[in-house]
């Protein structure tokens, strides 16, 4: 019998509520896994706007340990409920660092672990540099009793290698949270199509599916243009969401004949890492 994976991805609108927006996710993840949805992501920093279109001392308060941050104990307490494992993203604090970070929720509640953003951006409209240090946990693979997986965070999400590296370390699926829409120093800039496109690359070049939660919706006038979606191990979408919708999009994914497929096209195999010394 072939092993098989459900996944989701959420999107929504998020107000400025923490508490409000935990609630929010709680209902989607709810709606998800009454669907049969085992592993389900929300997207990036949901427990407010997305708050570095500016740099401000104040939201340093927002951050968590993140053991205890109050997203991670609520949303662990309803994946042990649910019996499903949900990527949940938060601000972290370190001691005096601070983090873009991703604890990974088992099906039985319990907490695997941090992964901290490894690609901060800095431009007009993400100014996530003032906020957050670039990780130190290196990219990650979870094994989780639904499957295992590699989880990016949003600018995570435009580099092949961190793709390849999660691959290579055995991941079955790619999970993608992420904060993105307009680029307030060009109206005409629209990265929908490619920011898509990206990821779309990953599954291709990795023979891989690709998870990506993004946000909707108009904050302070940076609009978020959600199109979430998934996409199957030859890059093709398999169920999206528009710009303006929320709610859950869904998969199901055969993991034994990825395991298979993936051999066969050989990417893996005919790679020449004598010529990677320049990757260090």
């Amino acid at each position: 019998m072939s092993r098989t994976v459900k996944v989701a991805a959420l999107q929504a609108s998020f107000s400025k509520d923490m508490q409000t927006n935990i609630d929010k996710v709680k209902e989607l993840v709810r709606d998800a896994a009454a669907k049969g949805a085992e592993i389900i992501l929300p997207s990036e920093l949901f427990c407010d706007h997305y708050f570095c279109k500016v740099q401000d001392e104040k939201f340093f308060a927002t951050a968590y340990p993140w053991a205890e941050h109050p997203a991670v104990e609520q949303l662990a307490e309803l994946a042990k409920e649910l019996g499903v494992v949900i990527p949940v993203s938060i601000y972290e604090k370190d001691g005096p660092e601070y983090y873009n970070s991703i604890v990974i929720i088992d099906a039985d509640g319990t907490p695997l672990g941090v992964y901290r953003k490894s690609h901060i951006p800095d431009g007009p409209g993400y100014m996530e540099k003032f906020y957050f240090r670039p990780g130190n946990t290196g990219f990650r693979v979870w094994d989780t009793m639904k499957g295992r997986i590699g989880v990016g965070i949003c600018w995570d999400q435009w580099f092949p290698e961190a793709a390849r590296a999660m691959a290579l370390m055995g991941a079955d699926v790619l999970f993608y949270p992420t904060a993105i829409g307009s680029e307030p120093h060009d109206d005409s800039l629209d990265t929908a199509a490619r920011w898509r496109r990206a990821m779309q690359g990953h599954a291709v070049s990795n023979v891989i599916p690709v998870v990506a939660a993004n946000r909707t919706g108009d904050e302070e006038g940076q609009i978020f243009y959600g199109t979430s979606f998934i996409a199957d191990h030859a890059g093709e979408i398999v169920d999206e969401l528009g710009r303006n919708e929320e709610g859950v999009i869904m998969a199901e994914f055969d993991l034994d004949f990825l395991d298979r497929h993936r051999a066969a096209w050989g990417f893996f195999r005919d790679r020449r890492t004598e010529f990677y010394d320049v990757l260090g």
